[in-house]
């Protein structure tokens, strides 16, 4: 019988083998040659992550070094098998290096102390030959500013210059690196084992950096390494301390990561002087980084990143600790100090760091009740997510939701609210941090400790992938043989246990994370039995200011009102109220929309269905909290009708109607009131519903600025037509009466927005022998104007475009609008006719008038006089309407390229070649300006760049009334409302120069085609 036949398929598959054919071949001949009983190999390999790759890399090996393996005892075999089946890059690193790996396997992994990393690094790159350049260490630095008498003492070391030091270092960094690796996997679980490790991890990448610096000098003192030369004497003495910043300041290293650092030194504590301090510890710094990173025959071990230093990559990578400080004190921003969190002393001259730990930490903690907090809080949790490849963000261990992130997120945030009062919690590692959190009674018990087990796991599993191929990474796999290693490697039993550990931490991370922050605000004001914490108020206080709140006591009151009781909706409310609070944080005014919510709450406090929907719905709650939140005119409108929350779970509901079927509800309301009054409150109640509708259509993003300016013609125009009518068949006369309604400005051009008036003007026509027609015409007029008007949305009907503006009638027949036109009306009276179009009455009175309009907006002839006109009263308009104050650039409507530029622009256009080229014969803005372009007139170029003006201030003019819940001309300085203007605009609340630039210069722009073409415009 032959040693493969000794192995069935069958035991080579429950071992883990995949190629089972290949395996027993390998691992008979592996038998061979190492004289190995099979069965022990078998047993051996079946302790590996992945047995196929561990064997296929042991005959690797066998065949570069060949009788290396033949006298290993089976728990050597088995040592082997751990870890060349999780680690292909530690295999080649013994391919490379093969002399420590048998005494490794023969004493097994281990942990050591941090002393003893340094202690074995410092050894690795001394030497005794006679090359090597004598170093001043840290310690001996120390010894000699203590007695600077003691310079002629034989107290320096003898340390490796250049690739020769790279070498060593990277080589006994890997083989302690493998120490740590072995004991981690030997863990019988690797979770508990975790924080161990992230310790190890530190002191050995502390050890490196301390060991980096002195080869660093070496090869400096030695006329090596990459730039200028600095003096020998300046390599060996200048005094530079590193930082350690991020998961190695916490000591949570991973397998492989970046390692973030900050240089310091100081010039008091040397005598050089401190140009010249600064350019030798710069030279310094750089060669540490190289040691450890720049591509060698010994490949690098990690990155060292600097750029959490003082203006990123831009700024010095040195500085000194005072010009640190005066950096922080004058221009850092508020997640500078945030990463001063994880700040620690790493290596080199120990005094300066700790000297700068002592300075920067009073600093982390004011960090609450800077300015900028709320925004920098939020910006930290956009940074989880962004630069994430979409493809990958549902695999991502690190970055995804309900990923590490989260975890270090959460922890942070309640460090930084609680912290400055609470030195309990000023702690750098995540887990330490999170256990003072639970201590302190900011966190719920079970809940910290779910959070722990959670982000062991997920680091577990990090450090896992890492260690494959020394390679930074935290991707889940994709495929299953590879997710079968790694549970296999991890503890799991297969793929399958393996994902649905992992989705079921991803929901439980992400549910904790607003769990742990929101809850607690409510226990403080519920006084909740069985809570097994209680904030206090200040501290209820603090989270809420953190998330944006300017009247926490304000906050905690509705809290406390919504919550209070024992009844099955206050309960309901209580569960709800922590992602609620997450959600109103994230907006822009959380004060103004949980107030609100608080009050349609209230009105809604008898219907089943409102805290069903939020409870149970997809999206309604979200929605709302986002409304509230961004807008106050939309909050406004909200209170007044709650009921129509319900809409906010269903995209069909929000769908603008048809005016035909707002003209019918409204006309089946009218045909049932018995006064004028009563009709007008039941179809200005169908009115405000209808744009409420809108609003919400606009602000959730169901409908655009184009289908908003549809919806809002559609409700205006079924309004105007049912009272008209209405107010017709109450007024005495009347009904004898033939009355139309004449649409202007942006009205008739079908570009209404949030904010627009209802320009119109109105004609009337009366049967021969009707006497007082025109005095009932206008009193029908103005009971429209009157009845019209709602504060709650805005409305209003503007009838100044009339003939005579404010001092004419405002009502007159065909004969008096032809009799003016003919005789006294002004080129701008034909240009305001251009958008004229028939909204509500009677249609062929409204089609006899525009026989009438055409001829005075369409003319045969448009000479230089009408053009001066039109620019003199451009000019003019500019000059005296513009409100006084204002800064011209930021006025949408009437400042350098603001819409009235493109408007009369186009308008200019249409007056001059409307009657020969018939598409600009148009209401609409944009029509025209694209007919301009096909006929010529205008380049593409620059229609562009009036399009693009014309519909940002447009949208800027809605949003500033959806914000404020009022309308206004003239874009805010106000950071708070631009930041709210921004948020609906789709911009970045928290850098409203985005939104600003963007204005200014399509604006600019704009200016410059309308001055070309409209001042320097030819017949």
């Amino acid at each position: 019988m032959t040693v493969s036949e000794q192995v069935t398929l069958s035991e080579l598959a429950r071992a883990g083998f995949a190629e089972l054919s290949s395996a027993r071949e390998a691992l008979a001949e592996l038998s061979n040659l190492t004289s190995t009983d099979i069965r022990n190999l078998l047993t051996a390999f079946a302790r590996a992550g992945d047995p196929d790759s561990a064997l296929r890399l042991v005959r690797e090996h066998l065949e570069r070094h060949p009788g290396r393996f033949s006298e290993l005892s089976g728990l050597e075999w088995e040592r082997l098998a751990l870890l060349y089946g999780a680690s292909e890059g530690l295999a080649q690193f013994w391919q490379r290096n093969p002399a420590s790996l048998l005494p490794l396997l023969s004493r097994g992994g281990a942990i050591r102390s941090a002393q003893t990393y340094r202690d074995e690094l410092l050894s690795a790159v001394e030497s005794g030959e006679t090359a090597a350049i004598p170093v001043l260490t840290p310690e001996l630095q120390q010894r000699l500013r203590d007695n600077p008498e003691a310079w002629e003492e034989p107290i320096d070391r003898k340390v490796r210059a250049g690739e020769a030091g790279w070498s060593a270092l990277r080589i006994r960094y890997r083989q302690l690196l493998a120490e740590i690796t072995l004991a981690d996997l030997e863990a019988a679980d690797p979770t508990l084992l975790f924080s161990e490790v992230s310790r190890a991890l530190s002191d050995l990448a502390d050890a490196a950096l301390e060991a980096a610096m002195l080869v660093a000098r070496a090869t400096l003192a030695a006329g090596g390494g990459s730039g200028i030369p600095i003096p020998a004497e300046h390599a060996r003495k200048a005094p530079l301390a590193v930082i350690a910043m991020g998961k190695c300041g916490a000591r949570e290293l991973n397998i492989v990561s970046d390692v973030d650092v900050l240089f310091v030194t100081d010039s008091a504590a040397s005598n050089i002087g401190t140009d010249d301090l600064l350019r030798a510890t710069t030279r310094i710094a750089g060669e540490t980084m190289r040691a450890i990173g720049a591509p060698s025959f010994e490949p690098p071990l990690w990155e060292v990143d600097p750029n959490l230093r003082p203006e990123g990559k831009d700024g010095a990578l040195v500085r000194t600790v005072d010009s640190y400080l005066n950096y922080y004190d004058r221009w850092a921003q508020s997640w500078e100090f945030q990463a001063l969190l994880k700040a620690r002393y790493s290596a080199g001259d120990e005094r300066i760091g700790t000297q700068f730990i002592a300075a920067v930490t009073p600093l982390i903690w004011a960090t609450k009740d800077r300015p900028d907090f709320v925004g920098s809080v939020r910006r930290m949790r956009e940074r989880v997510t962004e630069n994430i490849d979409i493809a990958d963000i549902d695999y991502q261990i690190k970055l995804g939701p309900g990923g590490l992130r989260d975890v270090e997120f959460s922890v942070q945030l309640l460090q930084l609210v609680h912290g400055a009062h609470d030195e309990s919690l000023r702690l750098r590692s995540t887990l330490d941090a999170l256990t003072a959190l639970v201590q302190g009674g900011y966190i719920a018990r079970a809940d910290g400790e779910e959070l722990s087990n959670s982000y062991r796991q997920l680091r577990v599993w990090e450090h896992r992938l890492q260690l494959r191929h020394l390679r930074r990474t935290a991707l889940m796999p994709r495929e299953h043989e590879p997710q079968r290693v790694l549970a296999r490697t991890s503890g799991y039993g297969n793929a399958e246990a393996l994902v649905t550990a992992w989705e079921k931490i991803k929901q439980r991370v992400r549910s904790l994370h607003i769990k742990i922050f929101y809850a607690p605000l409510l226990s403080a004001v519920a006084q909740l039995q069985g809570e097994d914490l209680l904030l206090t108020p200040d501290a209820a206080r603090d989270r809420l200011q953190s998330i944006g709140f300017k009247d926490p006591q304000g906050a905690l009151r509705h809290l406390q009102t919504l919550t209070a009781g024992t009844s099955r909706r206050a309960q309901i409310q209580r569960n709800l109220l922590p992602v609620l609070l997450q959600w109103l944080g994230e907006g822009v005014n959380p004060d103004a929309g949980l107030l609100a919510f608080r009050r349609i709450s209230e009105a809604n406090a008898e219907q089943p269905w409102y805290l069903r929907l939020l409870r149970d719905g997809t999206e309604a709650a979200e929605r709302l909290t986002r409304v509230l939140s961004g807008s106050r005119f939309g909050a406004d409108l909200l209170e007044k009708m709650p009921e129509c929350v319900a809409w906010l779970e269903d995209d069909s509901r929000l769908q603008p109607l048809a005016s035909s079927a707002i003209t019918e509800e409204m006309n089946a309301l009218a045909t049932r009131r018995e006064t004028i009054e009563a009709v007008a409150e039941a179809v200005k109640r169908v009115h405000r519903r209808e744009i409420l509708r809108l609003v919400l259509s606009r602000l959730v993003g169901v409908t655009d600025e184009k289908q908003s300016a549809a919806g809002l013609d559609a409700a205006h125009t079924a309004l105007l037509s049912v009272l008209l009518t209405q107010i017709q068949r109450f007024t005495p006369g009347a009904d004898s009466l033939r009355i139309a309604l004449i649409a202007m400005g942006r009205y008739g051009g079908g570009e209404l927005g949030f904010a627009s008036d209802l320009d119109v003007i109105a004609v009337y026509g009366a049967p021969e022998g009707v006497e007082g027609a025109a005095s009932i015409a206008q009193t029908v007029v103005a009971t429209l104007r009157q009845l019209v008007s709602d504060p709650l949305t805005g409305t209003e009907l503007d009838l100044d475009l009339r003939p005579e503006g404010k001092n004419g009638s405002l009502v007159r027949n065909l004969t008096g609008y032809r009799n003016y036109y003919e005789k006294w009306s002004l080129t701008w009276e034909a240009q305001a006719l251009l958008r004229a179009r028939f909204v509500a009455g009677d249609k062929t009175l409204a089609a006899e008038f525009f026989e009438i309009a055409d001829a005075v907006r369409y003319r045969d002839s448009f000479g230089s006089e009408q053009l001066r006109e039109v620019r003199k009263l451009k000019a003019r308009m500019e000059t005296e309407r513009l409100p006084r104050g204002a800064q011209p650039r930021r006025h949408l409507k009437l400042g350098p390229g603001g819409v009235s530029d493109t408007e009369w622009l186009v308008q200019l256009w249409q007056m001059q070649h409307g009657l020969k080229v018939p598409a600009l014969r148009t209401v609409e803005t944009l029509a025209a300006l694209e007919a301009a372009v096909q006929a010529g007139i205008c380049s593409a170029a620059d229609a562009r760049v009036l399009r693009t003006a014309w519909e940002l201030a447009s949208q800027l003019r809605s949003a500033i009334m959806l914000w404020e819940g009022r309308a206004s001309d003239t874009l805010p300085t106000d950071r708070h409302a631009l930041a709210g203007i921004s948020c609906i605009l789709g911009f970045d609340p928290a850098h409203t120069t985005e939104l600003e630039e963007a204005w200014f210069s399509a604006s600019r722009r704009a200016r410059q085609v309308f001055e070309e073409q409209f001042f320097g415009a030819r017949l």
